[in-house]
């Protein structure tokens, strides 16, 4: 019975809170918490603030290891979307160019091909591989914290548009977790079956030491 109180207690301060307000554009000059950015004043906000005008080409070249750019409209970039539990990215892909395997902790993703050929994949939490190379007009679901990857699969640039479902989805990339940071070679050699000479090269690469 307790629990049964709890429940709908817990279910009207959710529908409540849901109808408070009808958009929260945040304030980038607060400190983001667990629920999101503070709306900044109401008085402020204006049609411009709903509009994302930065979705264009991203400049591969400024990324020659990955040969890939992604564009991202989260809360950072897109104050808007404070709140409403929804994101969207745009990947573009030179050739050759990929995006190694990473995963988005809070977020499930849905990848739209507008142009090229991507090969996508993502790992379950069971090791089972699911993998396609998509051509224009086809979508793909990834679904919340799985390793996934992308890379290009054409003859010629590809480009994606990603919706994702945080305002603030992030991404942790294996490679740079692994490889990127200040944790003793030695031990990245024995977690990982590296020999340590790779481990090392590895590192340089992705700018980590130890």
């Amino acid at each position: 019975m307790i629990f049964i109180i709890f429940f709908l207690t817990l279910l009207s301060y959710s529908i409540t809170n849901a109808s408070v307000v009808d958009f929260c554009v945040a304030d980038l000059s607060s400190a983001q918490t667990i629920s999101g950015f503070p709306c900044k004043s109401s008085l402020s906000v204006t049609i411009n603030d709903f509009v994302f005008s930065n979705f264009n080409p991203g400049n591969t070249s400024d990324n020659p290891l990955l040969r890939a750019s992604v564009t991202a409209a989260a809360v950072h970039q897109f104050p808007a979307v404070n709140g409403l539990g929804i994101s969207a990215a745009r990947l573009d892909l030179d050739i050759g160019g990929n995006v190694p395997m990473h995963l988005h902790r809070g977020a499930s993703e849905i990848l739209m091909i507008v142009q090229g050929r991507i090969t996508v994949g993502f790992i379950s939490s069971d090791n089972a591989v699911f993998v396609k190379t998509l051509s224009k007009g086809e979508i793909m679901i990834i679904p919340q914290g799985l390793l996934h990857f992308q890379f290009n699969a054409g003859r010629s640039k590809a480009t994606a548009f990603l919706a994702l479902s945080s305002s603030s989805p992030g991404a942790q990339l294996l490679d740079v977790a692994l490889f990127g940071n200040n944790l003793s070679s030695a031990i990245v050699e024995k977690t990982t079956l590296l020999d340590l000479a790779q481990v090392k090269k590895l590192k340089a690469i992705f700018g980590g030491s130890g």
